[in-house]
């Protein structure tokens, strides 16, 4: 039952007053005083070094083994395990007894420890959710406020980019990631002006409605399956467009000087290889390959 971390140790004998009663002059120390043989001791102490683990370094965990540390159990008379003492400016100042719910141990704590504030939110990872729930206009109002900051910020311009494009903004997103500089978002960077491809070309294709009436009287009509795929990407349909894309590539691989291949790997760089489509995919197109 031995998990050492930053804020997690073991005390014994050795160094208990070192790591126990000296630091518990700079933050309270936790002492768990527990045995191998005692089960509650195993419920308890997996709920300890969470806590302990919630308090950033705010609170510190010593676990003492009362079957080898016999001799700090007689100092400070431990009678019953699982038994927990809080240590503050070299003094026991609160603990308790038996295996406790995690409400009732944090009742205890935050009479004695202070809970740090929970980390700043991340403006960009924020938009960026924003973003992949299609909710533009909140990303791009987050983007805003970053870039305000720093308008040198890569990932943030790339994202802003790729909000204005969704509205529209084509030549805006364009000027914006000419701004891009250095190869540090080379992917997301390729991505984005993937994206204003598909985007501009939409613009000049026949609309929906019509590819796929002229798919229904000719589904071997390999121009209207691209553009088909070209109008669902730019409304984020991303699966159907890969699945006739892929149709297309594996029917005709050379039409249009082999534009199947070449706008499958353009969506694979708009969507991120992380995404679980451009891995289905991509294993998809290899077995296509060879």
């Amino acid at each position: 039952m031995s998990q050492e971390t930053a804020y997690i140790f073991d005390a014994t004998a050795a160094n208990f007053d070192q790591l126990v009663i000296d630091k518990s002059f700079e933050q309270p120390v936790l002492v768990d005083f527990w045995a191998e043989w005692c089960a509650p001791c195993k419920v308890l102490m997996p709920l300890l070094q969470q806590i302990t683990e919630s308090y950033q370094g705010e609170l510190l965990l010593a676990k003492v083994n009362c079957d080898i540390e016999q001799d700090i159990v007689a100092r400070f008379g431990i009678r019953s395990l699982p038994t927990v003492v809080l240590f503050k400016d070299g003094q026991p100042v609160d603990g308790f007894a038996g295996a406790q719910p995690e409400s009732e141990i944090r009742k205890i704590l935050e009479q004695h420890v202070v809970m740090p504030p929970p980390p700043a939110a991340d403006p960009l990872k924020q938009a960026q959710e924003l973003f992949a729930e299609s909710r533009f206009a909140e990303a791009e109002a987050l983007l805003k406020v970053l870039l305000g900051e720093d308008n040198t910020n890569a990932a943030a311009l790339i994202l802003y980019a790729r909000c204005l494009a969704e509205r529209g903004e084509l030549s805006e997103a364009k000027a914006v990631l000419d701004a891009v500089t250095g190869d540090a978002h080379k992917a997301e960077l390729a991505g984005a002006k993937a994206q204003l491809t598909f985007l501009a070309q939409a613009a000049t294709l026949p609309d929906v409605a019509e590819l796929k009436s002229r798919l229904a009287q000719n589904p071997q009509d390999d121009e209207a399956v691209h553009q088909l795929a070209i109008q669902q990407l730019s409304r984020q349909q991303y699966e159907a467009a890969l699945d006739g894309l892929l149709k297309l590539f594996i029917r005709n691989r050379n039409y249009a000087e082999g534009l199947p291949h070449k706008t499958l790997l353009q969506v694979f760089d708009l969507l991120g290889n992380e995404h679980p489509l451009v891995t289905a995919y991509r294993r998809k197109l290899f077995a296509a390959l060879y």
